[in-house]
């Protein structure tokens, strides 16, 4: 009895194996500050059932100044940390992209970290939307590369402007929703609006964005929920995430 107890209260796993969006590199973003949080962090990501982790640290001008060098060392630093603690991983990494003028640079310098397929995590400004953001979206397109963009369900610009959704969905960019936004981590709006990408098919891509332990909180009792399994039906035809 002891047993079946046991292996009832243990959650549901996420029904994707790959996490194309999340911070546990250690120390180049606001994500995992050091080696031994980013090691009990992709302990707890393989408690999910995820077994492909690309990591997508910030490169954002002014703030998290990434480059492929500094990207680099992190994941080799955690890669031999992993391996030492026997935490069996298929770590990969690519790069989380603000819109702004150091991704431009990035882009003149040939330097990008695309995820394979030539796939671009792009986030908007959470103030606006970027200027001119169609065309640039649309001369990505015309260099090879696939933009998907992180988490639209939490740039509060659009709410009342559901159309743009539908505009850029249309136009090829591919949606990428926050498994913390489905939980009601960020609050009631992001859920709403994740919910509403789902029904209307807009969503591509599902990522942690996981940052810390607060967020392996957040996911694990959302795996245990009523909202997870109804939300896993209406994603499962839908998402992408292995097959990237």
């Amino acid at each position: 009895m002891l047993s079946i107890f046991s292996k009832s209260r243990q959650p549901e796993k996420l029904f994707f194996e790959t996490d194309i969006h999340c911070h546990i590199l250690p120390g180049i973003d606001d994500g995992s500050p050091d080696v031994a949080t980013s090691v009990s962090l992709v302990t707890k990501m393989k408690d999910m059932g995820l077994r492909r982790i690309i990591a997508s640290p910030h490169v954002t001008y002014g703030t998290f100044e990434n480059t492929p060098e500094t990207v680099g060392a992190a994941k080799a630093e955690l890669m031999g940390a992993l391996d030492a603690a026997g935490v069996d991983v298929d770590l990969q990494n690519s790069a989380e992209y603000r819109i702004d003028d150091l991704l431009m640079s990035h882009i003149a310098q040939g330097i990008l970290m695309p995820l394979p397929g030539n796939h671009l995590l792009v986030e908007n400004s959470f103030i606006q939307e970027p200027w001119n953001l169609d065309q640039f979206l649309f001369e990505l397109q015309l260099k090879g590369y696939v933009p998907i963009l992180a988490h639209p369900e939490r740039y509060a610009y659009y709410y009342s402007k559901k159309d743009r959704y539908k505009q850029m969905h249309e136009a090829g960019i591919n949606f990428q929703i926050n498994v913390l936004s489905l939980s009601g981590c960020y609050g009631k709006d992001e859920k709403r609006i994740a919910e509403w990408l789902i029904e209307k098919g807009y969503v591509d891509f599902v990522g942690t964005d996981l940052h810390h332990q607060s967020h392996v909180d957040s996911i694990m009792a959302y795996l245990k929920s009523k909202d997870y399994k109804r939300h896993r039906e209406g994603l499962e035809t839908l998402v992408k995430n292995d097959e990237i």
